[in-house]
């Protein structure tokens, strides 16, 4: 009997051991690591991961959501334990749920909030949209002593955070009576296409004041067009707070950004997917905030949303 009772204690040490040495496989789906802000939250992913002792597989989507959808589904196959998914088309995500609820795995978006209401073991790490672009919205106002025609550089339609950092700009401007709106258009999100929106904007003569893009590398295009006409009075506005976006705020080419935490939206993500993965207790919506950066307090951002 002594002895039966000590090969049930020696197995039950052992199962023990077992499931505490067990290492979870994270599959990560970005949308498009091209993306300034993407590749920074990819390597922070990276580090974080590795602090906490979990394998990971990352797939790029390029921006192609059918493409996202077929790699949710090789993680899926290849048997990980839990997915992070930064979605290219935040209203495109429920077939990536489905499988994800079928396959019983824990799914967890970063930065761009899905327009779907989250459901058993899913969450979402990241930052209010809107309240990005009235941050944006109301510094550049005030640069601008609340007069002037503003135009404002939209990131890709299919995305929440697009739309809704334009909603909040467009209602910041609606508070001022001598303030509007004058252009509006999508550079999806990258530099050389704001340029040539940009471009055709002053080549078509139109008197904008300030500039509002909804990230910081279509600031920056905006600025390069700027620059290239020879245009030095017109106002620009980012969202993110990348070191080249924080360098154009330095150079004083930049009025102001919007800080977004790349570190903390990362290691926040990868928090609560261990957390789902060992049962505890999370948020459905977990904040990351924002803050307002200017050539007064930009230093204090230079180390952060680094590689």
């Amino acid at each position: 009997m002594k002895i039966i009772k000590l090969l049930l204690m020696t197995l039950s040490i052992l199962m023990v051991c077992s499931a505490q040495a067990k290492t979870w496989r994270v599959g990560v789906a970005l949308a498009n690591f091209d993306l300034n802000f993407v590749s920074i939250l990819r390597s922070r992913m990276i580090s974080e991961l590795q602090v906490l002792k979990m394998d990971s597989q990352f797939s790029d989507a390029k921006g192609d959501v059918a493409l996202q959808v077929q790699q949710v589904d090789d993680f899926i196959n290849q048997g990980v334990d839990a997915i992070i998914l930064n979605p290219v088309d935040t209203q495109g995500v429920r077939p990536m749920m489905e499988a994800a609820k079928r396959a019983s795995i824990p799914l967890i978006f970063v930065n761009r909030k899905p327009e779907v209401k989250l459901e058993g073991a899913m969450a979402y790490v990241g930052s209010d949209s809107a309240l990005s672009g009235k941050m944006q919205m109301e510094a550049l106002a005030k640069k601008m002593n609340y007069r002037g025609n503003v135009a404002i550089i939209m990131g890709a339609l299919s995305n929440e955070e697009a739309r809704e950092r334009t909603r909040a700009v467009e209602e910041v401007i609606a508070q001022h009576k001598e303030m509007k709106v004058i252009e509006k258009q999508s550079a999806k999100w990258q530099r050389n296409e704001a340029v040539d929106v940009v471009a055709g904007w002053l080549l078509n003569g139109r008197p904008i004041d300030g500039i509002a893009a909804n990230n910081d590398e279509m600031a920056i295009g905006a600025i390069m067009a700027l620059n290239q006409a020879s245009n030095k009075h017109v106002l620009v506005a980012g969202i993110d707070g990348t070191p080249d976006g924080l360098q154009f705020i330095k150079n004083g080419e930049m009025a102001v950004t919007v800080f977004q935490d790349a570190q903390g939206q990362a290691t926040g993500a990868v928090k609560v997917t261990k957390a789902l993965l060992e049962k505890q207790k999370t948020e459905p919506y977990n904040w990351v905030p924002y803050e307002t950066v200017t050539q007064e307090n930009y230093a204090r951002f230079t180390r952060l949303n680094q590689k």
